[in-house]
């Protein structure tokens, strides 16, 4: 009986591994020239850390979390995001006292054990950006053009950003009363879920996916209209800020995303090809976290994209092509195998993506093998090769061969540049 992968985990195969690898190229690359530094985090931390910072009353608290006993009996959990290990990370190496601003952006698995579907696993991926103290709405804006630059290097379909604010501590309480009140003249039409929550967390009412709450809660209260000043202040200055480089993010007050550390700017991404379940990520603001997990007092601001969700978002043009090997190497006979098995050693270690076949192949199955990994150029080391201390070169492209054209002894960047030269000269056919 064979063994098969776990359910809601996934083995990511090369044909669409090369995507993945694409996507990471193209988010160092823009990070680094938003001067972003990477940082790794453990994929297992202490229990607490989750229930402290994303929210007791969270679903990925409740319901969603890998949580095991070590053997010295301390509770330990597969991390479900981000931005709470980065945090504990900022605090317990006291990063604050390197330097004033700390931006950071991650890369890796996620866990929660949520009800797998179509881009949505419980082993998944995550690109994420965290800036930790700056509270200004500048760096908000600023974070949310890296998103949208973000979104247009990968190509994303139909992206669009959706903004709210979740006000602060001046503001949320007279909200959350306000939400309370509602819930409880509407309690006869909440789901379980919500008529559990109404007291520890109201918020969670309009984060409800279950379309009779969802229509009990339409007109419900919401953020916006409850702002104190400097919190409208700020949320009209990131929205300046925006529409000064032509982004208009669409505004959602029904949005508080799933975990209660949000203050202030809080945003999600959504895609077209997606069907319902259209969101690839999201983010916000979370001045207050940092102090609560033992630091300092320091904002932060950041976001998460879903790896699975995006590569299920790109163009189709966007589809990237594995890298073929430059040069194929075919030997024929056992003394051309051991002499190129030699070459193949020397031009990898130049930089020359070389394949070369197990020994014993005729020249048509190499030719073969060769146009399958789509090779343009097949190097031929036969006898008569061996003796002149020279390759005969196949242009697999142009279907022509140049007999005996490649010194044994070129270098890496001196073969391609002879193979790109051989391109251009006149047909020399192989005997």
């Amino acid at each position: 009986m064979k063994i098969t992968s776990v359910k809601g985990f996934h083995d990511v195969l090369p044909d669409e591994s090369i995507r993945w690898t694409w996507m990471e190229q193209q988010a160092r690359q823009l990070f680094a020239r938003y001067n972003f530094s990477e940082i790794r985090i453990p994929v297992v931390e202490r229990t607490e850390l989750f229930a402290r910072s994303i929210g007791e009353t969270t679903d990925i608290v409740e319901k969603e979390m890998y949580t095991f006993d070590d053997r010295d009996g301390s509770s330990l959990t597969l991390r479900p995001e981000g931005t709470a290990s980065i945090v504990r990370a900022y605090v317990e190496h006291a990063l604050h006292t390197r330097e004033p601003v700390s931006k950071l952006f991650y890369l890796g698995p996620m866990f929660r054990r949520e009800r797998p579907q179509k881009g949505r696993l419980r082993e998944f991926s995550q690109i994420g950006v965290e800036v930790i103290g700056r509270d200004d709405a500048a760096i908000d804006a600023e974070v949310l053009l890296l998103l949208h630059d973000l979104l247009q290097a990968l190509e994303i379909r139909g992206p669009q950003i959706e903004l709210n604010s979740l006000g602060d501590t001046t503001c949320r309480p007279a909200y959350r009363a306000a939400l309370l009140a509602f819930g409880e003249a509407h309690r006869a039409g909440l789901c379980e879920n919500c008529t559990r929550r109404l007291e520890r967390n109201p918020l969670r009412l309009l984060d409800c996916k279950d379309p009779d709450c969802r229509a009990t809660t339409a007109s419900a209260p919401v953020m916006l209209d409850h702002l104190c000043a400097p919190c409208r202040a700020h949320f009209d200055a990131v929205q300046a800020a925006l529409a000064r480089e032509g982004i208009r993010p669409r505004l959602n007050p029904r949005m508080v995303r799933g975990l209660d550390y949000y203050v202030r700017t809080a945003f999600e991404v959504v895609a077209e090809g997606l069907g319902a379940q259209n969101a690839v990520g999201g983010g916000g603001r979370y001045d207050g976290l940092v102090k609560a997990l033992g630091g300092p007092d320091t904002p932060g601001i950041g976001f998460a994209l879903g790896v699975e969700r995006l590569v299920l978002a790109m163009a189709d043009h966007a589809a990237v092509q594995p890298l073929a090997p430059e040069v194929f190497l075919a030997p024929l006979g056992a003394a051309a195998e051991a002499e190129a098995m030699h070459l193949a050693h020397r031009w990898r270690r130049d930089g020359v993506r070389v394949e070369m076949p197990a020994g014993g192949k005729s020249l048509k199955s190499q030719m073969r093998l060769a146009d399958k990994a789509g090779a343009r150029y097949v190097l031929i080391l036969g006898e008569d090769e061996l003796a002149a201390q020279a390759l005969t070169v196949r242009d697999m492209a142009a279907k022509r061969d140049f007999t005996r054209a490649v010194d044994v002894s070129s270098a890496g960047r001196a073969l391609l540049d002879a193979l790109t030269q051989l391109s251009h000269q006149p047909v020399e056919q192989r005997a």
